[in-house]
Formats: C-alpha cells, structure tokens, sequence
C-alpha cells in the first residue's frame, strides 16, 4: 500500500462532507488511502475500490505462501501425483 502524504492525504471529516467528491477522485488519482481525522484524531480511511480489491487479494494471496511454507517445515507436503488424484487430473 502506498504511504499517506500527510500534506495530502489527511482531511478532516467535515471537510469530507463538504466535497466528498474531490476526496474521493483523489484516492482514484493517487492511490494512496485518505486519513479521515475528527477533532485531530483519526476516525476512518477512505480507499478507492480497486485498490482495497487488489490489496484484499494480496493479503489472501502471501497467508496462502506462509501457510505453505509452514505446512512445507512442519513435513506436511504431498507429491505432484497424489495431488492430481485428489483433484480428480488424472
């Protein structure tokens, strides 16, 4: 994820519900998340779609590689043929 540029990326929350639509096209434009801070406190980020998607997937993605790598030290590993029977490609 990119990181936030503090002289950007931080709006308050009543300057979201005064232009939410520049907020938004800035996190489609920039791909960088948007702190929203209530009171100089964060409360919220706003992320566009694609970006939280791809991330999303990502994540999912590299728990996927560590549970292998674990599962690979921890001796729990099948060969190329076994796997093809349980699939049902042979």
């Amino acid at each position: 994820m990119p990181r936030i540029n503090f002289s950007e990326d931080v709006v308050r929350l009543s300057d979201l519900k005064v232009n939410p639509g520049r907020v938004i096209s800035q996190t489609d434009k920039t791909h960088r998340p948007i702190l929203l801070t209530s009171r100089g406190r964060g409360v919220a980020v706003v992320q566009s779609l694609k970006d939280y998607e791809a991330e999303t997937e990502e994540r999912a993605f590299l728990r996927g590689v560590v549970q292998g790598l674990m599962d690979l030290e921890q001796g729990r590993e099948l060969d190329l043929a076994e796997v093809k029977k349980r699939l049902g490609l042979v």
